[in-house]
This record gives C-alpha cells, structure tokens and sequence, in this order.
C-alpha cells in the first residue's frame, strides 16, 4: 500500500472555533539509477514511478518507455520511510549515458560551487535536445480553454489547494496524461511519466501548467517534444529565452479567455 497523498491536521479559526483540515502530504523521494542516487526531490506521494520515469525522462538519461527495465519501491515495509526510496534499473541491452548521470546529480545537489549561467543552461538543453519539431498549428479556443481543463483533473488541489497540476493534450485537445505534486517540477514529471508508462503513441502538442512557467518546465517539454507550453502564471527570463532557442512556443497569463505568447507564435492559429 502506498503512502497517503493527502492527511489532516487542527486548525483554529480566526472565530476561535476548530476543525480537522485536509492538507497535501510532503515527504522526500529519493531517486536512484543502477544503485546511484540521482537525486532527492519533496513530493507528494502518489504516482512515484511515474514521477521517476519522467524525471529521467527530462534528463536524457532514458528515450522511451523501451530503456526502462524496473521501476520499484526499494527498503523495508516496515520501515516508517518505506516507500521514500525508487530505484530504477535500465532494461538489457539499454545505453545509459554516464556523463548525463554525473550532469543530473551535480544539478540536483544544491553546492556552494555553482559555475552554470543562464546561456550555458540552454546550450546544455539544446545539446541534449535538439530543436523541438515545427508545427501544429492550435486554436486559439484550446490554448484559452486549457486551464479550465487542467483544473477539471485536480482533485487534490480542490482538496487541499496546495498542489500543482501539469496537463498533457494531443492537438486535437485529448487529455494524454496528467499530474499533481507540491512540486511544479514534480507534476509535469508525473504527467511526463504517466504519459510514457501508458504506451500511447499519440504525441502531446501541449503541456498546460498551475504555476509560473520556468526553465524547468521548458526543459521538460522540450524533452518530451511539446511544441506549446501554456501556463496560467507568468514566465521567467531564462524560460522564455529558453523556448525561444529550441522552437517552443511559451504561453503565459492565460485567465478567462486572455493569454500572452513570448516566443514562436506561428503555432498559434487565427
């Protein structure tokens, strides 16, 4: 049995009285590949493969659902952090590249020797990427529409209102894959992974975020080849610069039919 996603804890009131509210459950998830940890994130429980497998994912240590061999639980059931720890082991015959690993830990591990700027970040994505692909071309209905559509598959943010959610649809505005976490990072892992882990062979053309859309998320899509990234935030400098070099289309401050286009607005249609 996994661990719970959502508990309650005591409140009082501003009137003095009490109740149990429901909060999202916070706990580290430490992700190790062929023994090695390649880092240690803050999760919400639920969904923890997904999140490792998209997580590698958008690392380039893994293409495709074909690299994975296992993806498990790892210590004792009756240890209190049982279910804390995923270790992934590559399928036979897979090629892990080494040096990717040594690139994941190094930027998952917070250093006080930190040499990266922001140009040297997205030649690094671009190198591992590649440009994401031309086209298609969406209506403007689903790009304004997306984030009533992402809010329909939150149940733990309408639970608790402490989540992010990260929405994955095809071009024809199919819901692909979806997922919550208290990290942003965390649910366009899992959307990422859960969308992997299903086998569909249809392509998602769009990622739809709760939070601001940062180089973080950028990354992942890019990996993932999504053409559009639509966020109900803002974006940042670095996420913007960053669509911009690889061909991604970034859509931001998208509320009640209204939204911004910072780079490749040619996918989006008349």
């Amino acid at each position: 049995m996994g661990k719970p996603s959502i508990t309650s804890r005591s409140v009082q009131r501003a009137d003095g009285t009490t109740r149990d509210d429901e909060l999202a459950v916070e706990e580290p998830l430490e992700i190790r590949l062929l023994g090695e940890t390649l880092g240690v994130t803050l999760r919400t429980p639920g969904e923890d493969e997904a999140l490792a497998v998209g997580f590698l994912h958008g690392e380039g240590l893994i293409t495709g659902i074909a690299d994975l061999g296992t993806v498990v639980h790892c210590g004792k059931t009756t240890d209190e952090a049982y279910g804390n720890l995923v270790e992934v082991t590559p399928a036979p015959g897979a090629h892990v590249v080494l040096k990717r690993v040594d690139r994941t830990r190094r930027l998952t591990v917070t250093t006080s020797a930190c040499g990266l700027c922001g140009r040297v970040t997205i030649d690094d994505l671009v190198a591992m990427a590649g440009p994401v692909p031309h086209g298609p071309v969406l209506d403007r209905a689903l790009l304004a529409g997306a984030p009533e559509r992402l809010r329909e598959v939150q149940a733990r943010f309408h639970r608790t209102g402490a989540v992010h959610g990260a929405l994955l649809l095809s071009a024809t505005g199919a819901m692909l894959a979806s997922g919550e976490d208290v990290g942003r990072h965390n649910a366009v892992d899992k959307a990422v992974g859960r969308w992997l882990l299903s086998g569909s062979t249809e392509a998602p053309a769009l990622l739809v975020v709760s939070g601001r859309a940062g180089f973080d998320v950028v990354q992942k899509a890019a990996m993932a080849r999504v053409r559009v990234v639509v966020s109900v935030s803002a974006a940042t400098s670095l996420a913007v610069d960053t669509a911009e070099r690889v061909g991604l289309t970034l859509v931001g401050f998208c509320r009640d039919g209204a939204f911004s286009v910072y780079s490749h607005p040619e996918r989006v249609g008349p």
